[in-house]
Formats: C-alpha cells, sequence, structure tokens
C-alpha cells in the first residue's frame, strides 16, 4: 500500500530539511512506499529554494505551490486533490509530528483494514514536549465541546496528524474548512460517514524555529461552523453521505 504525505509548508525554511529528510530516512528504514507531497503555501521566504535543492537528495519528494486563496485548509486541500498514493497522512512541515509514529499508523491500518488511524496525544502512551500552558487549556476544552457535542469518545480531533485511506478521502469530500478548522473537518466527516478508524498515541514536541501558525482568536467561529455542520449532517441527511458498502455476491446454483 502506497502511502502519500501531504504536508503543508508556509514559511518553513528553517525546519522543513530537517523535517523531509527524517520522514524520508524512516520510511525508507521500513521499507514504505511513499511519496512526500509538499504544498508550499506562498511562502514569503527561503522555502521553496529549499524545495527545490531537496528535490534533488529525496527522490520521493514532489511538491506544488499554492497560488492561492492560502491557508493551511486550502495548503492541505491542495495536496488531498493530487497525491498518487493508496492512504494518505497530513504531516507538519514544524517536526511536531514523529515520523516514527506516522510508521505505527500505517501498519495499525494494513493490520486492522481501517478507513483512517487517528492520532492522540492524550491516551496513554502518547506525550506532549514543550506544550504552551494557555495552548493545552484551550485544547482540552474544545476537544471536550466536540466530544459531547458529537457523541463520541476520541479525545483529540483537533490533532491534524491523522491517516486516510484514498476511498476514504474521496468519500467524504466537498471539504469546506479553508483553515485550521480542516484539522476537525476531515475526521468528523468520516465518522459521521460510517468510515471506521483506529486511534494510535502519538507524540508531540513543539517546533524549534519559526513561528505557529495557527491564531487561536480567529478560529473559534471557524472550528464552530465546522462542528455545527458535521452534527447537522449526522442527524439529518438521511444516510445520504454515507460509505458505500459492496453487498456480498449472492451464489447461484444451477
Amino acid at each position: 500500500m502506497k502511502l502519500s504525505v501531504v504536508i503543508p509548508a508556509y514559511n518553513e525554511e528553517e525546519s522543513i530539511t530537517h523535517t523531509l529528510v527524517s520522514l524520508h530516512n524512516t520510511l525508507n528504514k521500513y521499507n514504505i512506499p511513499h511519496e512526500i507531497c509538499v504544498t508550499n503555501d506562498n511562502s514569503k521566504d527561503g522555502t521553496l529554494r529549499v524545495l527545490d535543492e531537496l528535490s534533488l537528495q529525496i527522490p520521493t519528494l514532489v511538491y506544488y505551490t499554492n497560488p492561492g486563496p492560502n491557508g493551511f485548509g486550502y495548503a492541505v486541500r491542495y495536496g488531498l486533490e493530487r497525491f498518487k498514493g493508496d492512504c494518505v497522512a497530513v504531516f507538519m512541515a514544524d517536526m511536531s509530528d514523529d515520523p516514527e509514529d506516522l510508521v505505527k499508523f500505517y501498519h495499525k491500518m494494513l493490520e486492522g483494514d481501517y478507513d483512517c488511524v487517528f492520532g492522540s496525544r492524550w491516551e496513554k502512551g502518547g506525550k506532549v514536549i514543550d506544550y504552551p500552558a494557555l495552548k493545552k487549556v484551550i485544547n482540552r476544552v474544545a476537544n471536550a465541546i466536540v466530544r459531547f457535542v458529537m457523541g463520541i469518545k476520541y479525545n483529540d480531533t483537533t490533532n491534524a496528524f491523522k491517516l486516510y485511506k484514498r476511498e476514504t478521502i474521496e468519500g467524504i469530500k466537498p471539504f469546506l474548512a479553508p483553515h485550521f478548522n480542516l484539522t476537525i473537518e476531515l475526521p468528523l466527516k468520516a465518522m459521521v460517514r460510517g468510515y471506521n478508524y483506529a486511534v494510535v498515541p502519538n507524540s508531540w514536541t513543539n517546533r524549534k524555529y519559526g513561528e505557529s501558525k495557527l491564531k487561536i482568536k480567529e478560529m473559534g467561529s471557524r472550528y464552530f461552523f465546522i462542528l455545527m455542520y458535521c452534527l447537522i449532517e449526522k442527524y439529518f441527511s438521511q444516510g445520504d453521505f454515507m460509505k458505500k458498502t459492496t453487498a456480498p455476491k449472492k451464489e447461484v446454483s444451477r
């Protein structure tokens, strides 16, 4: 099963080399067929130049420049429209996600034939390193609200680090969220539409370079909009968007 890794990148000149080299080396170590698909989201620094240089070192690297509109969600969606693999993970350019965790996601999907594998930083075995205190409080409150409203047990919906089969991505289109609220749109729509999933503990490490692109003050209403959309679909769509299952062929006696 070929793995695609979609990485949105905006002004990640200082982080992107370490991220891509570590990711490529790890996937090669486990002999996982893959492509690394980076969306340069109209960066204003040297991100594009670094990607040009890395493409000579990493044969599985492909990259695009999103001409606009720009934003985290748009950049991820740009990659999700272009990946070539059988499954696809969303991975952060700042190396906050661990490539070893991605290997665990991949093997979990293979072992259980899951439609999705979701990471959780807050389950036993998960961990966060240098997580800002205020951001942690907001994260836990936001996830508690999502769990209560949607009636789910999964406790890290806002975690962008997730793995989906190609069929799952096709089944949860069209995408609506243009910003970081895409991180909850993808898993919630997958749940609502009947795709099965497993949860794997993962780690998160705060970035060493640059600044976070998530602006909490700007995102509250956007998260709420997507949450309400998924809630309405869950209770009022009459199953119109549910995962299509192929009925087993009937044996015909002759």
